[in-house]
């Protein structure tokens, strides 16, 4: 992105005026637009060259330039980049071990995070691939509050992989995350205070008694 025209830059005859504020002055000559940024001690800046005739408002550029440099940090810093997780089945899994692997998915996928579901063959059980999409089936399905399958069950060799995308994204995930930290340290502070206060009460009360 090119760097914006602004002040003695502007080499037109008349332009489009923006205020400071949003509001539309209207088209004035280059002449006056720039007299009103000095009144103003504010820069004339080109927003909008390839509008005729080209789009200028009053700002202050270089409050302008910080503030967008301090939205550009704040939007790397939230920017969170999905990861994918991996888990592995076994066609004759039990119940116990199938709840367990269930939770890891369901954990991976409430944090932002892909999941990639594998579910590995042994001997005979290649010639049983519709064995594996029932269970991969029955998987995406007990998870769907959390996640969408993104790529069909489909055989990669001597295995079958599933992918399932989260419903929320990381950042979205990560931000509810901290919300919910902070409720927690609010509520313990809140019920350490109330404890402090009690015992302050019955401190109180226990120097009362003793000077009756």
């Amino acid at each position: 992105m090119s760097e914006p025209r602004i002040n003695d830059r502007i080499r037109v005859p008349e332009v489009r005026l923006v205020g400071p504020n949003g509001e539309q002055v209207g088209i004035v000559a280059i002449r006056k637009a720039l007299d009103l940024a000095r009144e103003a001690d504010l820069d004339l800046v080109e927003v909008a060259p390839q509008a005729k005739p080209p789009v200028v408002k009053l700002m202050d550029y270089g409050k302008f330039k910080y503030e967008s440099a301090q939205k550009a940090r704040e939007a790397r810093k939230n920017q969170a980049n999905t990861a994918l997780k991996e888990i592995r089945f076994r066609l004759k899994i039990d119940e116990h071990d199938y709840e367990t692997k269930k939770g890891h998915v369901s954990r991976f996928l409430n944090g932002g995070d892909k999941v990639k579901v594998m579910i590995m063959f042994r001997g005979r059980e290649q010639s049983r691939p519709e064995m594996g999409i029932k269970l991969l089936n029955r998987l995406a399905e007990d998870v769907s509050d959390l996640g969408t399958v993104e790529s069909a069950p489909r055989v990669d060799g001597r295995n079958m992989v599933m992918v399932i995308a989260p419903v929320r994204s990381k950042a979205d995930a990560k931000a509810e995350s901290r919300k919910a930290s902070r409720g927690a340290k609010g509520a313990s502070a809140e019920v350490k205070s109330r404890r402090e206060r009690e015992a302050q009460a019955k401190a109180e009360k226990r120097d009362a008694e003793a000077d009756a």
